[in-house]
């Protein structure tokens, strides 16, 4: 958790005496859209900071008093998030995502809520031996979000997770420990199926998800500030088109996924068309389809490898 002071001359972030708490808090919901902050974050750092739940929140029933080291607290992390645009998962050191509680700092990408989708995507496959008891890897792990995702869908498969950052990976690692998954997922320092290579999991992998970067690099500058100067830019730039890491997914998976393996990644809004084609140009895919995510974006493609075209290495 971040704990540096406010800087000077933006804000004091303290609260004297207790009784101004609600004042400060509707200080605070104003100073958010002065900085284009969604005031749900202000409510978000408060049910966090001040260890209460929303309804307590929403009826102001909060025991000021009993809390008056965690407002001060909360009220310093609020001046980091407004003026040094730091995210508010960072702050805390966590996110919720679907049923886990992830932990987060700057060496990870923030899991968001529209790659949850990825686990009702997968799911579809978890009644199909070939898939629920095979091997699955989550290429680029970061947070180790879809790793865990897969530990928890399918209970018999062999999971591993890889990730070119030893930073991010110690985190994956462990998230694994904290869900009670860390006996279920193997983890990998490398880059995308280097670790497979030649191993006995080479041309055996049944199943491969990624959230690979995928914003192009000029995107990346004009990004807002919390995410283009905070999250790591190597979970973001995807190269000049954004398309670097996912011509390199399509490239090679063939060579690692057995037949009929399952070949599924996360893209931005308008990459579908050509991840597509991707595909179909490298001749060695079939079922292509398109998946949208929650707020009906075209935000996934998966593949299988065909049954009668495999590479020879």
């Amino acid at each position: 958790m971040y704990t540096q002071q406010p800087l000077q001359g933006e804000g004091t972030g303290f609260i004297e005496p207790m009784s101004d708490f609600w004042e400060w808090y509707a200080r605070s919901q104003q100073e958010a859209k002065q900085h284009d902050v969604p005031t749900s974050e202000l409510d978000w750092l408060t049910i966090q900071i001040l260890e209460i739940d929303k309804l307590a929140l929403r009826l102001r029933e909060i025991n000021l008093e009993a809390k008056a080291d965690r407002i001060e607290l909360l009220a310093q992390l609020w001046q980091q998030r407004i003026y040094q645009r730091i995210p508010c998962q960072y702050l805390v050191g966590k996110v919720t995502w679907r049923d886990l509680e992830l932990i987060v700092t700057p060496a990870v990408l923030i899991p968001r809520p529209e790659t949850e989708a990825i686990a009702d995507i997968v799911a579809a496959y978890r009644d199909i031996p070939k898939y629920s008891e095979g091997t699955w890897v989550d290429l680029g792990t970061g947070s180790g979000a879809i790793a865990l995702s897969l530990a928890q869908t399918f209970p018999k498969a062999k999971i591993h997770a890889v990730d070119c950052s030893p930073e991010a990976l110690a985190i994956a690692k462990t998230n694994a420990i904290h869900c009670h998954l860390s006996d279920r997922i193997t983890f990998h320092l490398g880059k995308w199926f280097e670790p497979f290579y030649g191993n006995e999991d080479s041309r055996n992998i049944i199943g491969m998800v990624s959230n690979p970067p995928y914003i192009p690099s000029l995107e990346v500058d004009r990004l807002q500030p919390e995410v283009r100067d905070r999250e790591p830019r190597l979970a973001l730039d995807g190269g000049s088109d954004g398309l670097e890491a996912i011509r390199h997914l399509v490239a090679s998976a063939p060579n690692y996924l057995a037949s009929g393996g399952y070949w599924l990644v996360e893209l931005m809004a308008g990459q579908a068309k050509a991840v597509r084609s991707l595909l179909i140009a490298n001749g060695h895919y079939t079922q292509i389809q398109t998946h949208l995510d929650y707020a009906g974006i075209e935000r996934f493609v998966s593949a299988q490898i065909n049954d009668s075209i495999r590479l020879r290495r």
